[in-house]
């Protein structure tokens, strides 16, 4: 493995131990180019206790965006559109590929304003197999689009 790969699957690790389907990423606007087509986000948490987790720099890497040290976010291209939104979308996405579990109610899956009201959280039922032997897990309410794990607010 390269390590580039290495670092991008040890970031991704660690995001997965920081945060859970349902939590609320915090975007930050550090900069914005004078043609308004480039800005600089920073994404944090806020844990249990208040304290605030810096999440951009390893997100960044394992989204293989680029992040801007001198600013302290991750660069973004683009208009027209909530750029923050993007950025948590495409962050959950990459942390949760093959989808995530209901969170219960405030679940912000997009199933859910498409006509799934069923707001019943996710649970493992174990593991089955199918008919070439491949095992997988049995889950109860599952959301296909891992982009919509977690919630994004400006500060």
């Amino acid at each position: 493995m390269r390590a580039k790969e290495r670092e991008k699957n040890e970031a991704i690790e660690r995001l997965r131990e920081w945060l859970k389907p349902g939590d609320t990423i915090y975007c930050v606007l550090r900069s914005v180019s004078r043609s308004g087509m480039s800005r600089v986000i920073d994404l944090q948490k806020v844990d249990k206790n208040g304290a605030i987790l810096p999440l951009g720099y390893n997100a960044a890497i394992a989204m293989g965006d680029k992040y801007d040290r001198d600013r302290g976010g991750i660069k973004m291209g683009g208009c027209g559109m909530d750029m923050g939104f993007a950025l948590v979308y495409n962050l959950g996405v990459t942390l949760w590929r093959e989808g995530y579990g209901c969170t219960g109610k405030g679940c912000s899956s997009n199933d859910h304003s498409n006509g799934d009201h069923d707001y019943t959280p996710n649970r493992n039922e174990g593991v089955t197999s199918d008919k070439d032997g491949n095992q997988r897990e049995v889950n109860t309410h599952w959301h296909r689009d891992g982009g919509y794990a977690l919630k994004s607010r400006w500060i």
